[in-house]
Protein backbone atom coordinates (compact mmCIF):
# COMPACT_ATOMS: atom_id res chain seq x y z
CA UNK A 1 0.00 0.00 0.00
CA UNK A 2 1.21 3.22 -1.17
CA UNK A 3 2.01 6.02 2.18
CA UNK A 4 0.53 9.20 1.82
CA UNK A 5 1.52 12.78 2.79
CA UNK A 6 -0.59 15.90 4.21
CA UNK A 7 2.00 18.84 3.98
CA UNK A 8 0.56 22.32 5.16
CA UNK A 9 3.65 23.88 3.62
CA UNK A 10 1.46 23.74 0.24
CA UNK A 11 -1.35 25.71 1.66
CA UNK A 12 -0.64 29.49 2.69
CA UNK A 13 -1.85 29.83 6.18
CA UNK A 14 -2.17 32.97 9.37
CA UNK A 15 0.23 30.40 11.23
CA UNK A 16 2.41 29.35 8.31
CA UNK A 17 2.43 25.75 9.45
CA UNK A 18 5.22 23.64 8.50
CA UNK A 19 3.70 20.22 9.73
CA UNK A 20 4.12 17.08 7.57
CA UNK A 21 2.34 13.96 8.22
CA UNK A 22 3.05 10.52 6.66
CA UNK A 23 1.46 7.37 6.74
CA UNK A 24 -1.38 5.08 5.62
CA UNK A 25 -4.25 6.82 4.15
CA UNK A 26 -6.96 6.88 7.25
CA UNK A 27 -3.86 7.29 9.66
CA UNK A 28 -3.26 10.61 7.99
CA UNK A 29 -7.12 11.66 7.63
CA UNK A 30 -7.43 11.34 11.31
CA UNK A 31 -4.45 13.24 12.24
CA UNK A 32 -4.45 16.08 9.73
CA UNK A 33 -8.34 16.49 10.56
CA UNK A 34 -7.27 16.72 14.14
CA UNK A 35 -4.45 18.90 12.93
CA UNK A 36 -6.57 21.28 11.10
CA UNK A 37 -9.40 21.94 13.69
CA UNK A 38 -6.88 22.46 16.39
CA UNK A 39 -4.75 24.48 14.60
CA UNK A 40 -6.30 26.06 12.12
CA UNK A 41 -9.66 26.13 13.84
CA UNK A 42 -11.46 24.68 11.04
CA UNK A 43 -15.07 23.29 11.28
CA UNK A 44 -15.04 19.48 11.76
CA UNK A 45 -17.57 17.56 9.17
CA UNK A 46 -17.84 15.56 6.47
CA UNK A 47 -16.33 18.34 4.29
CA UNK A 48 -13.79 18.95 5.51
CA UNK A 49 -12.51 14.61 5.36
CA UNK A 50 -12.88 15.33 1.95
CA UNK A 51 -11.24 18.27 1.17
CA UNK A 52 -8.42 16.69 3.28
CA UNK A 53 -8.56 13.44 1.30
CA UNK A 54 -8.20 15.94 -1.98
CA UNK A 55 -4.97 17.19 -0.90
CA UNK A 56 -3.02 13.69 0.34
CA UNK A 57 -0.17 12.93 -1.60
CA UNK A 58 1.32 9.70 -2.31
CA UNK A 59 4.73 9.31 -0.78
CA UNK A 60 7.66 9.76 -3.21
CA UNK A 61 9.90 6.61 -3.26
CA UNK A 62 13.02 6.48 -1.57
CA UNK A 63 14.50 3.56 -3.60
Amino acid sequence: MTRKVADCRRFPSETNCTLTITGEEDEVLRAATQHAISVHKHQDGPELRERIRDFLEDEESKA
